[in-house]
């Protein structure tokens, strides 16, 4: 369903909403390098993202079983996008929604999981759910180490990992 037409108005409806998300209207305070280092562990770990987005977030997958995932180096999400996009997924292209109450209320485009099945969509299953908290992190994460990064090479490795790991001597300097 990936290239289905239903499936890319379901895209731009999903990103489209979530771009008329508002926030309190304060200025956002800059994440703490804890908040990103917590973010950068639920990215690898407990959310697996690098399963289907690649340990650097590159879109090259780290599990040949997993979808493949967009290249979010190169993503122009805001915050508020990449926020509503791992909370309610993206049904009919593989990304699985994060927030356990997914598509059982109107948090999702006021949609239930039987109005995707009604319209032929399907949401995968996460390997976990995240908390509100852990979105936040994970989020915190994507826009300081990955999102609009472009293409990764050995500077942004050694950044991305916050010490040069031996995975970074694989890149140009």
């Amino acid at each position: 369903m990936q290239g289905s037409g239903v499936g890319t108005g379901w895209l731009l409806l999903a990103v489209a909403a979530a771009a008329v998300v508002v926030g309190s209207g304060a200025q956002a305070q800059a994440p703490s390098e804890a908040n990103i280092a917590s973010g950068r562990r639920l990215y690898h770990q407990k959310a697996d993202c690098q399963a289907c987005h690649g340990w650097a977030g590159d879109g090259e997958k780290m599990d040949s079983q997993a979808p493949d995932g967009a290249d979010l180096r190169m993503s122009t999400l805001n915050r508020d996008q990449l926020v509503f996009v791992i909370k309610c997924g993206l049904p009919g292209r593989e990304m699985p929604a994060f927030d356990r109450l997914s598509y059982t209320d109107d948090r999702c485009l006021g949609r239930t999981r039987a109005d995707l099945q009604r319209m032929g969509l399907e949401l995968p299953d996460p390997g976990a759910t995240l908390q509100p908290r852990e979105v936040e992190r994970l989020t915190d994460f994507l826009l300081a180490k990955v999102v609009r990064q472009g293409p990764m090479d050995q500077a942004k490795c050694v950044d991305f990992w916050g010490e040069d790991v031996d995975v970074c001597s694989d890149f140009p300097r």
